[in-house]
């Protein structure tokens, strides 16, 4: 390629308060346009914010965990634009000061180094409210403002411009949608709009230092579609570029839909916003104490637990991966493996059987009847050869429906698998009767045979035979 793209992410992160950032109005998703909203998140003359110390909590945790420095003393700004979704005529933001600075994440594609990406700051703000467009009541074919999202607290986390390419973009993404959901400051969900992100796209010619001009790509809402608006953005560029146009400053919108982005506004710069203090918000002091409390109250993060898994409980770098994929998930894992001691075999049963059926049903993890206690007293009756392993799918599976423990349904259904010799020498002496063309077939050489013997046998014995006595038993009769 002769252009290098250049990429830096904006993200905006939704926090999980029960009110808002100045004011006591709750959050809730979903509830009737403009009825979570007061005279301060309205803009009403006279109201006066004051700061929701959960979200400066919250914040700091973020900070720590990508990190970042702490700053001392961080102040918030007026950032000055109008648009009719936002009431005041001004966000709350921070601008010379924010609360987070100079952190980095570390990111690794499949068969390439570890790459660090820079995160230049993160910092504490509102959000807006919303424009809703359509048939409206008495509006017709109007637009509407609901203000029940303005004021709910935001923190956004900017990058440095070290991507390179749509994969270590969204890879960097991921990380960090990880990081906030694991931490529960941020519920992740991005068709809401919790975690939504603002991409930042230039090209540079090979081997220059000269960055290209940029364009924002605005409020892209799923890995998938941050993957095509970049891949659309960058192509869009090299080819004005090639044609001898010029890449113009601006915010663009992506349309999912066309899979193209389109020209939204001119792209503004930090002066145009006319940033200033705002006078009715003191500075914000952290002392050392708070960051060294808040430190020691952090969980542990994601790749920590995943080294763990791997040094600790042997598992392999692909299982750590998966059963770290959500905090939930590892949770429940690390239960299981509490409560029976073999790792890998809890790791088998949690990304296949369980993952399975939480996917099949919807459920989320917290919500799966087949508790971590359950699970390994299942995997002890395989061990302990009451069931083999394929029995035990028909005993999760009715777990699952029914809530009940495995010994209970094994012994309701009676599923005890059967490993006297006696019982199944006898029900091999009957296949091999009745296919003595099979047997010298094996004793004239065709291996193969022996997977129908065992076939046989297990389906005499309703799958209740067990696989190892089978085995041996055949291997023996079958030599003659």
């Amino acid at each position: 390629m002769k252009y290098q793209p250049v990429i830096g992410l904006e993200v905006h992160v939704q926090l999980l308060t029960d009110t808002k950032i100045f004011c006591g109005c709750p959050t809730k998703f979903g509830s009737e346009p403009n009825s979570q909203t007061c005279p301060v998140c309205l803009g009403l003359p006279g109201a006066l914010p004051v700061l929701n110390k959960k979200v400066v909590e919250f914040a700091i945790k973020a900070g720590l965990s990508t990190n970042c420095s702490i700053t001392p003393r961080s102040i918030f700004a007026r950032k000055n634009y109008f648009y009719p979704d936002l009431p005041k005529g001004y966000q709350i933001s921070q601008f010379e000061d924010p609360i987070c600075q100079r952190g980095w994440l570390d990111i690794q594609l499949e068969g390439q180094a570890v790459k660090r990406i820079g995160i230049t700051r993160i910092h504490m703000e509102e959000d807006a409210g919303k424009l809703v467009h359509g048939d409206l009541p008495g509006l017709h074919d109007g637009s509407g403002v609901d203000l029940n999202r303005a004021c709910t607290p935001l923190l956004e986390v900017v990058s440095e411009p070290d991507l390179r390419s749509s994969d270590e973009a969204v890879s960097y993404l991921k990380q960090l949608h990880q990081i906030v959901t694991w931490l529960g400051i941020c519920d992740g969900n991005m068709e809401e709009g919790s975690f939504r992100c603002d991409a930042n796209v230039s090209v540079m010619p090979v081997g220059s230092d000269t960055l290209g001009t940029r364009a924002e790509v605005k409020n892209v809402n799923s890995f998938k579609f941050v993957k095509q608006a970049i891949e659309y953005e960058i192509q869009r560029q090299i080819d004005l570029i090639e044609d001898g146009g010029t890449v113009v400053q601006e915010t663009r919108l992506f349309d999912p839909n066309l899979g193209k982005t389109r020209s939204m506004r001119s792209k503004e710069e930090a002066h145009d916003y006319r940033y200033f203090p705002d006078p009715d918000l003191v500075p914000l002091v952290i002392d050392d104490e708070w960051v060294e409390r808040s430190r020691r109250e952090l969980p542990e993060l994601p790749e920590q637990r995943r080294q763990r898994f791997i040094t600790e409980l042997g598992l392999p770098e692909y299982d750590a991966e998966v059963l770290t994929a959500n905090r939930a998930l590892s949770e429940y894992f690390e239960a299981g493996v509490a409560a029976h001691g073999n790792a890998k075999a809890v790791a088998n049963w949690v990304m296949g059987e369980i993952t399975r059926s939480l996917n099949d049903s919807g459920t989320a993890i917290q919500d799966c009847p087949v508790t971590p206690l359950l699970l390994a007293e299942l995997l002890k009756l395989i061990d302990g050869g009451t069931i083999s392993g394929k029995i035990a799918k028909t005993v999760f599976d009715e777990m699952w429906k029914s809530g009940k423990a495995p010994h209970v349904i094994v012994e309701e259904q009676g599923l005890v698998q059967v490993s006297d010799s006696g019982a199944i020498e006898a029900i091999i002496d009957g296949i091999m009767a009745a296919n003595a063309g099979q047997v010298e077939e094996y004793r004239g050489g065709k291996e193969k045979v022996f997977g129908f013997f065992v076939g046989q046998v297990m389906k005499a014995s309703k799958g209740k035979a067990n696989p190892a006595v089978v085995n041996q038993l055949l291997l023996d009769k079958l030599k003659g």
